[in-house]
């Protein structure tokens, strides 16, 4: 038996689901199987609704959404997830776009957005290269500079030697543990790139 399963999605608390949640009733989707999120509208972020739902899937089953970005913040993320919805047999309906890739137009649609994200990576790959070789010419170091100054390692140095946490001197230096950590066991002199 296939299902009709749906997914709402809003970058801040302050936003409301409902009007969402209204169209996607609207649009034949029982209740207990929409799936939502409420989150930060970071690329990558991790969606807990979108990964329930993209778990409990099954070949023939219909997903919906009330507009297509809702299945991510950028091109890719959005045709990454319509790819996966695809390949795994997963029909995919977005209300305001009309698309409905259980239609021709609507897999040629999904088709084409599939070759623009394919696209965007691409040339996204040749700008890194260019700027690369760009900076090689130039003899600019291809290291990131450090994230802390000079002095600002200093100051992390001493607080360290204090007892402080390592993790919470982290924190409150906007670094990463691994970042301070190398800061720490460095002499002074030398300025490790950060990750």
């Amino acid at each position: 038996m296939t299902a009709t399963l749906g997914y709402a999605r809003v970058s801040t608390a302050g936003q409301d689901l409902n009007a969402q949640l209204d169209a996607l009733t609207a649009a034949g989707v029982e209740t207990e199987r929409i799936h939502t999120d409420t989150l930060s509208g970071a690329t990558g972020t991790h969606r807990p609704g979108l990964a329930a739902l993209l778990n409990y899937a099954r070949d023939g089953d219909t997903v919906i959404v009330t507009a297509i970005d809702r299945l991510g913040r950028s091109v890719a993320e959005v045709t990454r997830t319509i790819a996966d919805l695809g390949q795994r047999g997963i029909l995919l309906r977005a209300l305001r776009e009309g698309v409905d890739t259980a239609t021709p137009t609507g897999r040629a649609v999904a088709a084409i957005m599939a070759t623009l994200a394919e696209l965007e990576l691409e040339l996204g790959r040749e700008r890194r290269a260019a700027s690369r070789h760009a900076r090689r010419t130039r003899g600019v170091p291809a290291t990131k500079p450090p994230k802390l100054s000079p002095d600002r390692q200093e100051q992390l140095r001493r607080l360290a030697a204090t007892g402080e946490p390592v993790a919470e001197l982290a924190a409150a230096f906007g670094i990463g543990r691994a970042t301070a950590y190398r800061y720490l066991t460095q002499p002074p002199s030398a300025a490790p790139s950060s990750t």
